[in-house]
């Protein structure tokens, strides 16, 4: 695997927000930091319900197990991102993510890749 996909575990304000679920202040302080690590972060086993994901870039993110109910993820980069064993219940996928991909990352671990045909 390329350094570049394997799930990173980060010093960034607002990583360390979501790992350690605080996700109400999360949301409060996504527009003012800098949202820039986010991407290729190990989100394992947490739950993240209630995020706000509008516009975030969580590309080759890692996020096994994770409880991701309900999160809008309609303008948020997800390509390469993992949804191993991930609660996703009423969650909204980008448009260019096929049902099948999401099934594949969800039973298998695969990296979801985006449909670029839509």
């Amino acid at each position: 695997m390329k350094d570049d996909v394997k799930p990173e575990i980060k010093q960034d304000p607002l990583y360390k927000m979501l790992r350690q679920e605080d996700v109400d202040s999360f949301n409060a302080q996504r527009d003012s930091l800098d949202t820039g690590q986010l991407k290729s972060g190990d989100y394992r086993g947490r739950d993240l319900r209630r995020m706000n994901a509008r516009g975030l870039d969580f590309s080759n993110a890692y996020f096994r197990n994770a409880d991701l109910s309900g999160i809008d993820f309609r303008e948020t980069n997800l390509e390469g991102a993992s949804l191993l064993d991930a609660k996703v219940s009423g969650v909204y996928f980008p448009e260019e993510l096929s049902a099948d991909e999401i099934r594949l990352s969800l039973d298998h671990g695969t990296r979801l890749r985006y449909d670029r045909r839509n």
